[in-house]
This record gives C-alpha cells, structure tokens and sequence, in this order.
C-alpha cells in the first residue's frame, strides 16, 4: 500500500474513532446529567404577604407564557415543523434568542404588558433564570423586581445540561420554570410532577414538567387552590397529555370536594373552547394541537371562554416567523375554574410582540 495512502487512513481512522468517542462521551455526560425534580417538592414564598382573601369581592389573575424572551416577529424555533395549505412543509430554524439586546426587549415588553393589567395574581410559564437560549438574563428576577408588592414562588419545570443540537447554534443549558406572584397570603406552596415522555433521547429535551399548587387562606375558612399549569407540547398522538390531564383532574375534584375554590392557569397545549380552526390561516392544523372538550374536565369545573375568545387567539405556530393570517393561531392559554367561582375572561392581544403567546386576564369572585 502507497505510503502517502496509509497515512491518509489512518489519520481518517483515528479522526472517526474521536468522534465517536466523543458522541459516546456526550451521551454519557448527558446521561449522568439527568434526573427528574422530586414530586411534591415544597416551595419557598418569597417576599410573603399577611393580607387574606374575602368572599364576595372581586379580583384578577393573569395567565401568560412569555416564551423565554426570544419570540419576536422573526423567531422560528427550531423544534417545530408545519405544513402549509398547498403541502409546503414549513421548520423552524431557531435556538436562541437573536441577540441579547432583543432578548432584554422581549423580557421588558412582556413585563410592561403583565403590569398594565394591574392583576392581583400572574401565572407566568417558560421564565428563565440561566439559559444559554436567553444569554443567562434571569427572567425571574425581573418580573420580581418589576412587582415588588408580590409574593412569589418559582418552580423549575425545564432543566438540562449542555444541548449540542443544533450544531450550528447549539440551544444549551437550561434553566427554566413557573414564576407565580401573588399580592395575597400564601399559606403552602408545592411543585407537582406531571408524568413526561422519558425515552431516551425525548427525555433529554422536553420539560421535566410540573405545575404548581398554592394554598390561599379565604376569609370564610375556605381555601382557593390556585395552579399554575404548563403541559407537554412535544407529545405524538397526546398520550402523555392524557396522563397529565387525568392528574390534573384527579387534584382539582379533590380539591373541589373538600369544598374549596380551584382555579388552574396556563399553557394547556391543547384547543380550548373549540378554537381549532377559528382563526385565519394559511397553514394546516399542526399535528400536535389537540382540543380539550368540556367533557374532559372534572364535574364541577370547566373552562372559562374569553368574552373575545374569536377574535384573540392565544398561540401561534413557530415553524416560521410571524405574520398575522398566515401562521396557524390557536386558543390554548386560559383557565378553569371550579363551579363556587363566578368568573370571566378576555384575551389579550399583543399581536405576539414580545412572545408566541397571548396572555389572559382572569376576573373572578369567590362565591
């Protein structure tokens, strides 16, 4: 064999055997790296606050996903893929926010859409603290600081080692969760696991996700139950969905029976109150989104329908950037409340500036 030849294999020879031992040595680190946050974890309550519910009186909450900081009008992600009306397949193609200084934008746009809302309660999901995504700008800590009245309670629900994929712009390490924040008195605070797809390599990027159940002392010695939700979006054919919402309606009809108020907020990811196709679009219904009937929803709650809920969706697709009666746009952002609440809802539109969701403002009163 040519010299020159057998140089030139063995250097591709041993240029192939550290590759390999590199993607075995990743997969290891991610391996070792992985654990699921205990159930029923206990909560710190930030910043706690004396001031008790009354019946009878009235008082908001808001619900709103505000997507990590990095949905602007031109951000596509990276994990999501569509279809458009004439068969054009459509993928995201993003991992980060674009720059820092956008990020920094999205986070106070979000912010200043939350406090013109004047809420007593937010139920905010996707809140980093230290991701590489959102350049390690700590969500949470200005959300804190923007609402210094508030108690707070952070769960994480989405925390991973160092994400190689994509190689072009590796999506990182992450630390992510729900931030809930409240002006009244939070007696207990608890993270709840959800079940979670945990094949191998899904389990490495999808959320370790949870919601968290807060215990607020009411005058008349009841207790409103009030969660804060963020289901599996990432979940072919909707079975670990399945499994979340039976979780989910086995705590709040045992809440609900004891006689307390429930109210749950969040990112469902799934059709609410029939808005599967209620929006224009120039794309097909993504496989992914399921609807969420009335009749999957423990007796004696039920989901409340925006006064607006035609005209203001909630969500929209990110296999591509935005522009408004193109993408596929959906309600899966809301509440539901349990039958003791008198309740109303409106959508409120943003036209996704700062984020891929809408948030919702909640008005109830506890009967």
């Amino acid at each position: 064999m040519n010299r020159n030849l057998k140089g030139v294999l063995v250097f591709l020879g041993s240029l192939i055997l550290l590759l390999l031992l590199f993607v075995v040595g990743y997969v290891i680190y991610m391996q070792l790296n992985y654990y699921r946050i205990d159930d029923n974890t206990a909560l710190e309550i930030g910043n706690p606050s004396d001031e008790v519910l009354q019946s009878g009186v009235s008082y908001k909450a808001l619900t709103y996903n505000i997507g990590f900081g990095a949905y602007n009008h031109d951000f596509s992600f990276f994990m999501d893929s569509g279809t458009m009306l004439d068969g054009t397949a459509v993928q995201g193609t993003m991992s980060r926010a674009q720059s820092r200084d956008i990020e920094t934008a999205n986070t106070q746009g979000a912010l200043e859409v939350a406090q013109s809302q004047d809420a007593d309660f937010y139920l905010l999901q996707e809140v980093d603290t230290k991701s590489t995504r959102s350049y390690g700008i700590n969500q949470r800590s200005i959300f804190e600081q923007g609402n210094p009245d508030y108690s707070d309670t952070y769960a994480v629900n989405f925390h991973s080692s160092y994400l190689l994929y994509p190689l072009n712009e590796p999506h990182g390490s992450v630390i992510s969760g729900l931030l809930t924040m409240s002006r009244y008195s939070v007696s207990e605070a608890v993270r709840k696991s959800y079940p979670v797809d945990t094949s191998f390599f899904t389990k490495f990027f999808d959320l370790d996700r949870c919601f968290t159940l807060l215990r607020l002392p009411v005058d008349n010695g009841k207790e409103l139950v009030l969660i804060n939700s963020h289901m599996s979006a990432y979940d072919e054919g909707g079975t670990i969905r399945a499994q979340q919402l039976k979780l989910l309606n086995d705590i709040m009809a045992e809440e609900y029976l004891k006689g307390n108020y429930v109210i749950v907020g969040g990112d469902f990811n799934h059709a609410l109150c029939g808005t599967l196709t209620s929006f224009p679009s120039q794309q097909k219904v993504p496989e992914w989104v399921f609807p969420l009937e009335e009749a999957d929803i423990a007796e004696g709650l039920g989901v409340v329908k925006a006064d607006n809920l035609n005209d203001v969706p909630t969500c929209r697709s990110t296999d591509m950037p935005y522009e408004k009666g193109v993408n596929y746009s959906v309600v899966i952002d809301g509440f539901i409340v349990s039958d003791n609440v008198t309740a109303t809802a409106l959508n409120i539109d943003t036209d996704f500036d700062y984020s891929d969701h809408n948030p919702v403002l909640l008005t109830f009163t506890l009967n």
